[in-house]
């Protein structure tokens, strides 16, 4: 199988690339020998292959969820620029419109 030139002039005008002569009879030797690297895997034999669902071994990089002591409500507030009744103060970012 092999791209034609309008193939090619289509894809380029579906991506809004603005390519003149030279730059699509170069994408269109590119793309056929990619679809000619396809078929050589195409005739690979897998008869007697298991499918796998990825290229590579995945493992989880998640830890599990384990409960741990965290920070008292004065350790929180300590570095805090204010506080009040055990709460963080912060100034107001949002104004009523009029």
């Amino acid at each position: 199988m092999s791209i034609s030139m309008e193939e090619v002039r289509r894809t380029a005008e579906l991506a809004r690339l603005e390519l003149d002569e030279a730059e699509l009879a170069a994408f269109q030797g590119e793309l056929n020998a990619l679809l000619g690297h396809f078929e050589d895997i195409q005739e690979v034999d897998t008869e007697g292959l298991d499918p796998k669902p990825h290229a590579v071994a995945l493992t989880s990089v998640w830890a599990e969820d384990e409960i741990e002591e965290g920070l008292s409500r004065e350790d929180a507030l300590s570095g805090a620029a204010k506080t009040r009744a055990g709460l963080f103060i912060v100034p107001t970012v949002i104004e009523e419109s009029h």
